[in-house]
C-alpha cells in the first residue's frame, strides 16, 4: 500500500484481490479462497478504480498449504477477499502482510463498493473445509 499526498489530500493506493468464480467485477465472489478458478485484482487509488486484472488460479486443481497466499502476495495484493478461508490461510495472509477479509459471496462490484465505503473488515475462519454454506454476518 502506498500513500501519495496531492494538494494536501491523502490518497491511498492499494491492490485488492478477490477470489472469483468468473472474470471481472461482474463475477461472483468464490465461497472458498483457494478453490476458486480465478483471482480478480483491483487497483484502487482512493475511491477510484485504476485497473482490473483477472488471473487464473494456478493452484485450482490442488495446492499445498501456503502456496495460494504466496501467489496472491507476489501479485502485489494488500487485501484478499473471499467467501471463506480456513484459520491457517488467515495466518499465512497475515504473515505475508495481506489483509484477509471474508464476506458473503455476491457480485465483486458490490463487495468492492462496500469495502471502499469502510463496511467490510476482518476474516472469520471457517473450521469445516467441506462446509460451503458459510454464514458470515458483518
Amino acid at each position: 500500500m502506498s500513500t501519495v499526498w496531492a494538494d494536501d489530500i491523502q490518497v491511498t493506493s492499494m491492490r485488492i484481490a478477490f477470489a472469483s468464480i468468473g472474470e471481472g467485477l461482474e463475477s461472483d465472489l468464490s465461497p472458498h479462497f483457494g478453490r476458486c478458478p480465478y483471482y480478480t485484482f483491483v487497483d484502487v487509488e482512493g475511491d477510484d478504480i485504476k485497473s482490473v486484472t483477472t488471473k487464473q488460479n494456478p493452484f485450482y486443481n490442488g495446492h499445498q498449504p501456503g502456496v495460494v497466499p504466496q501467489f496472491v502476495a507476489q501479485e502485489g495484493a494488500n487485501v484478499i477477499v473471499a467467501g471463506g478461508m480456513g484459520p491457517r490461510a488467515i495466518d499465512w495472509f497475515n504473515q505475508l502482510g495481506v489483509t484477509p477479509i471474508t464476506t458473503m459471496p455476491r457480485k465483486i462490484n458490490d463487495i468492492l463498493r462496500d469495502y471502499l465505503e469502510g463496511k467490510l473488515a476482518g476474516a472469520e475462519s471457517c473450521n469445516d473445509h467441506d462446509d460451503h454454506g458459510h454464514h458470515h454476518h458483518h
